[in-house]
C-alpha cells in the first residue's frame, strides 16, 4: 500500500512539473499573442514603456534620422515583436509631440501605435494606421483586405528567425524540419520517438492571425495539424520569433531547439545555416496617397534604417 502511495506521489510530482512548465511556456509565449478586449493588459504584457521613443531609459536604438518629413505624418503600427524597431524609427524621424502615451498604451491621436499583428493588419485596412511592420499576413487577413476593397503592398525591410521552444530539461535539443512537422501532424506523440523520455508531446499553437501563427502555418506547407487532447499533460513544444523569446530563453527554463543541426543564435542565423529565416514587411494600402509613405519605406531600406534593424537584433536584408 505504501509503495502504491509513493508511486502515486511520484506521478503527481512529475505531472505538476510538466504542468508548471507548460503553463509558463503558454504564459510567456502564447498568451502574449492572444487577442484581448483589454489593450491595457496586453500592453503591459509586452512592456510598451520599455521601448518608448524619446525616453532616456528606453532600450531602443537611438539615432537621429537623415530624412526630413513634412505634412501629415503616417501612423506607424506593428507586431509586438517588431515594436522596438518601429519605436526606433519614430524616435529617429518624428518630433516628440507626435507620440502620446498615457502610461499604459498609446492614445488614439499618437502617430506610433502597437496593436499586435492581427490588430495592425485590421488597422491598415480600416485606415487607422498608414504603415504596419509585421510578418506576412494570414489568409484571413488577406481575405479581409479583399472584402474591404483594399490592396495591400508588402515591402520586405528585414529578416528574422522562426524558432521552436521546449523545456531546458528536455534532453531533445535538435529536431529536423520533418520531425517538427510530424509532431504537429500527429505522427509523433511521445518524446521517446525522438530520443527523449516516454512523455506525451504537447504541441502548442498561437492565436489565429498572430504573426507567429501565420509563420507556423506557412512552415507546415499545407499539412493538416492535429489537436492535442491531453490538456496540459505532457511536455510542450511551442514556437515564436527569435528576438521575442530571447528574454524567455535567458531565464534558463526554456530553450530554443536546433533545427537540422543548426542552433538559432545570431551566428547560426546569419551564416545561412539555420533553415527557418523569413522576411518581415512594411505594409500599406496601395491607395493611400500620403507622400511620406514611400519616403519612409525608402528610409527603412537605407543604410541608416537597416542599421537600426540590425542593432535592434534582427537581420538586415543585405
Amino acid at each position: 500500500m505504501k509503495r502504491k502511495t509513493r508511486q502515486a506521489a511520484m506521478l503527481t510530482a512529475v505531472a505538476l512539473t510538466f504542468l508548471l512548465f507548460n503553463a509558463a511556456l503558454f504564459t510567456l509565449g502564447t498568451w502574449r499573442c492572444l487577442p484581448s478586449a483589454d489593450r491595457g493588459l496586453r500592453a503591459k504584457a509586452i512592456e510598451l514603456d520599455r521601448y518608448l521613443p524619446f525616453d532616456d531609459d528606453s532600450e531602443i536604438v537611438k539615432v537621429t534620422g537623415q530624412l526630413a518629413l513634412s505634412g501629415e505624418l503616417p501612423v506607424i503600427d506593428s507586431a509586438s515583436a517588431l515594436y522596438p524597431v518601429t519605436s526606433a524609427f519614430v524616435h529617429a524621424l518624428y518630433p516628440e509631440s507626435a507620440v502620446e502615451f498615457d502610461g499604459s498604451d498609446f492614445t488614439k491621436d499618437s502617430r506610433l501605435q502597437m496593436r499586435n499583428t492581427a490588430g495592425a493588419y485590421r488597422a491598415v485596412v480600416d485606415g487607422d494606421s498608414d504603415i504596419v511592420v509585421c510578418a506576412a499576413p494570414s489568409e484571413q487577413q488577406l481575405q479581409y483586405a479583399e472584402q474591404q476593397g483594399v490592396q495591400l503592398r508588402l515591402v520586405p525591410i528585414g529578416r528574422e528567425a522562426f524558432v521552436f521552444l521546449t523545456s531546458s530539461r528536455n534532453p531533445v535539443t535538435s529536431l529536423t524540419l520533418q520531425q517538427i512537422r510530424g509532431i504537429y501532424a500527429g505522427d509523433y506523440t511521445f518524446w521517446s520517438q525522438l530520443g527523449g523520455p516516454h512523455t506525451p508531446i504537447l504541441p502548442l499553437q498561437r492565436a489565429e492571425g498572430s504573426g507567429s501563427q501565420s509563420a507556423f502555418l506557412s512552415f507546415m506547407e499545407g499539412h493538416p495539424t492535429k489537436k492535442n487532447y491531453l490538456g496540459f499533460l505532457g511536455a510542450a513544444i511551442g514556437f515564436s520569433f527569435r528576438f521575442y523569446v530571447e528574454d524567455v530563453v535567458a531565464n534558463g527554463n526554456v530553450r530554443m531547439l536546433a533545427v537540422d543541426g543548426v542552433y538559432p543564435d545570431l551566428e547560426g542565423v546569419t551564416s545561412g545555416g539555420y533553415p527557418l529565416v523569413s522576411e518581415f514587411y512594411a505594409v500599406y494600402d496601395a491607395a493611400n496617397d500620403n507622400p511620406n509613405i514611400p519616403l519612409l519605406i525608402d528610409w527603412f531600406l537605407s543604410e541608416q534604417g537597416q542599421d537600426i534593424i540590425e542593432q535592434t537584433g534582427y537581420l538586415p536584408l543585405a
